[in-house]
This record gives structure tokens, sequence and C-alpha cells, in this order.
């Protein structure tokens, strides 16, 4: 080959490969520069609707008072909403548009456990950070990644069921507790996690009941229950089974003392009708307590967007609060990161220090300890109970003797 001819060749080679490595470096570039939005995959169409709903107004309560205030490194905050109805897949999906189309700099979970266990996989191979604000599902944050994109300011099932247990075993006449499940990740997490809060008692369960979504009949579940001499049901179930099982025990006669995770929080009572009266449900937040300064200035603002004036009227407080909490957490780890970057406010999460609507988090997350990706301790759970198709704060209730 002639001389120039080589020349010619290795001029192009090496405009080839200046070509493709800024490419690498613009594509690269364009992935790590995030956006100032927050992004949400939650249910706000089916059965759920309401967990999507409230998440929403949570987050945009907070993301308003922190834009009035300037926003977050001279940049104003959005919330950018997509609907998993509940559905893995469609949570996947929405982990990715959110992280690779939007650019936002975090995810925030929604009320499905089985699709918060389905959005680890994207979340890490991505390395977007994630705060759950309603999921419970222990393994979906204690999910052994180091380092672990997964956060949470919401319930943990592992820290619900010794709630939960502590609570039955405080009303149980004959220490025999029945538990029914839905046969969900999150149904099917909760087992060992009840299990093993009874064994720490030195208690097992009567009995283990479980069904599945949209099931109408549960009565020979209820009858074993019964017949298992159990005289405290724990429900891990929402609503819409629920309602089936209080049915199931009224058919049966069976009346025992119902104690649920909080996947009964959201409309048992009109569903249930006077059936739901006694169903006492763990929460992490109520607006019928006497309210903090923050706690007050929230109100107001649900109050502005929704025209709700009563605190009884409004549905699923918990997550309006896990969401307004979890909003302000993640712009104190993007001032202490300095930068909308993924990673560096994955490690800043970690340094948040601040008092929250529901709790202080001092810090929001310890990274050498795997159960402290979650924010919020089991002492500021709180128990409620349903009465006249309204959740109310137990204490105080006609239930409370």
């Amino acid at each position: 080959m002639p001389p120039e001819s080589i020349m010619r060749g290795q001029l192009l080679a090496a405009t080839v490969a200046l070509g493709l490595s800024g490419a690498f470096l613009s594509t690269t570039a364009a992935v790590a520069q995030q956006e100032p939005c927050i992004g949400n995959s939650a249910a706000v169409t089916g059965p759920a609707a309401f967990s999507g709903q409230a998440i929403k107004l949570g987050a945009e309560i907070a993301i308003d008072e922190i834009n009035a205030a300037g926003g977050v490194l001279g940049k104003k905050l959005r919330l950018v909403q997509y609907d998993d109805t509940g559905a893995p897949p469609r949570g996947v999906d929405n982990t990715r548009r959110i992280a690779l189309a939007d650019k936002c700099i975090a995810v925030l979970g929604g009320f499905h456990s089985t699709v918060a266990l389905a959005q680890v996989d994207p979340v890490h191979e991505i390395g977007i950070p994630y705060v759950g604000v309603w999921a419970a599902n222990t393994k979906a944050i204690e999910n052994g990644r180091d380092p672990n994109f997964m956060f949470r300011v919401s319930a943990k099932d592992k820290w619900v069921a010794r709630f939960l247990v502590d609570e039955a075993l405080k009303v149980s006449k004959t220490g025999k507790i029945a538990f029914f499940y839905e046969n969900t990740g999150w149904g099917n997490g909760a087992l060992p996690d009840v299990k093993a809060a009874l064994g720490a008692k030195s208690k097992d369960l009567a009995a283990a009941e479980t069904f599945n979504w949209n099931d109408q009949d549960m009565t020979p579940q209820v009858i074993r229950a019964r017949d298992s001499g159990a005289d405290v049901a724990v429900i891990w179930s929402l609503d819409r089974e629920a309602n089936q099982i209080l049915r199931s025990m009224d058919k049966a006669g069976w009346k025992p003392t119902i104690i649920g995770a909080w996947g009964i929080s959201g409309n048992l009572g009109e569903l249930a009708g006077p059936l739901a009266n006694g169903v006492r449900v763990m929460q992490t937040y109520s607006f019928q307590t006497p309210q903090s300064e923050t706690g007050k200035k929230v109100l107001a603002a649900i109050e502005a967007k929704t025209g709700i004036k009563d605190p009884k009227e409004i549905k699923a407080a918990s997550g309006i609060a896990d969401a307004y909490d979890a909003v302000y957490v993640l712009a104190d780890a993007i001032k202490i990161a300095g930068a909308y970057d993924w990673k560096k406010v994955q490690e800043a999460l970690y340094k948040v220090n601040r008092d929250g609507l529901i709790a202080p988090y001092k810090p929001a997350f310890d990274k050498a300890d795997p159960e402290r990706q979650d924010a919020l301790l089991p002492q500021y759970y709180l128990l409620t109970v349903w009465h006249d198709g309204k959740l109310v704060p137990f204490k105080g209730s006609p239930y409370d003797k």
C-alpha cells in the first residue's frame, strides 16, 4: 500500500475512533446529567387508585413548598407521575422511563410490594436511587445489593409483623393467632416475618390461611381458622379481599378481634360497611391526632388542593405523609451531593438529618446497618381502627377500652 494510502487509512481510523469516543462520551454525559424531577410509578387507576393519588398529593405539597423556598441547587423540582396499575411489568417499564427518558434524579415507590420487588433489578442496573413510600415488603429494600440503591420512608413488613403480633397478643385471651395472607410477593413475604415475630414470643400460628386476588369466598379458610381456637385474626391483604374475609367470618359466625397491615386502610369501611367496625389497622400517620406546625401546614395544603376540610375525610393519610417526608429527604440529599447525580445522591442519602412530618430522621439512613435502608422506625407506627366507614386513631375510639 502506498504511503499516502496508509496515512489516509490511519487518519480515517483515527477519525472514526474519535467519533465513536465522542459519541460514547456524549451518551455517558447525557445519562449522567440528571434532571430536577422525581418520578413515581404507582397505581393511579384500579382498586388501589387511592394510593397513587395520595402519594402524588403528598409529593406535590412538598415540591410546592421546596420550590416556593427557591428550589434545590437553584432549580425548581417537578413530579413525573406514571400509572403502574399494580402490575410489576409496568412498574419496571416506568422505572426505565423515569430514569432513561425523563432522566429524573430519583424514583418514588408505590403501593404494591410485587411492583417494588420487580423494580430492584432495573434500579440497580441503571443506578438510580429509589425511595419507597408505601410498599412494605422486607426484601425489596433488604435485598443484599452493595451498593444498595433501594431506600424507604415507609413501613417495613419485618417491623410491621412485630407491631401487629404485639397488638394481637395484648387482646388475645387464648394466645392463639390466625393469619390470613394474600398469595403474592407481599403476602408470602410477610409469612416468615409473622412467624418470626410470634417465635420471639415463644408462640406459633394457630392457623395460616392464604388466598388469591379476587377470590370471592373465604369460608373454607375462615372455618379452619375458627376451628383452630384462634381468637385474633391478623390480616395481610388489600381492602377487596379483606371484605370477603369479613363476610365469610360473618357467615361462619366467628367474631375474632381483627388486626391488619395497612393494605386494608383504603376503602374497607365502604366495602364491608358495619362489618368493618372495630377492625384495627397499622398506619404510619394520621391527620386526626394533635398536629405539629408542619402537620397544620400540610393540612392547609390538602384543603387548598382538594377542598377536604375534615381530617376524617382524608384517605390514605400514611401515603400522603410518607411521600411528603420522602421528597424532603431527597431534596436534602441533592443539596448535600451538590449535584443532580444518581451516585452522589445515593451516597448523600446516608448523610441526611432532618425533622420530618412523621418523625425525626437523624440520620435518615445508616450505611453500616442493612436494616437501616428504612428511615421510618417502628416506634412511630400508629394503631388506627375502622368506625362508621372512617379510619380513626384507635386511642380514644369507641374500641379503646
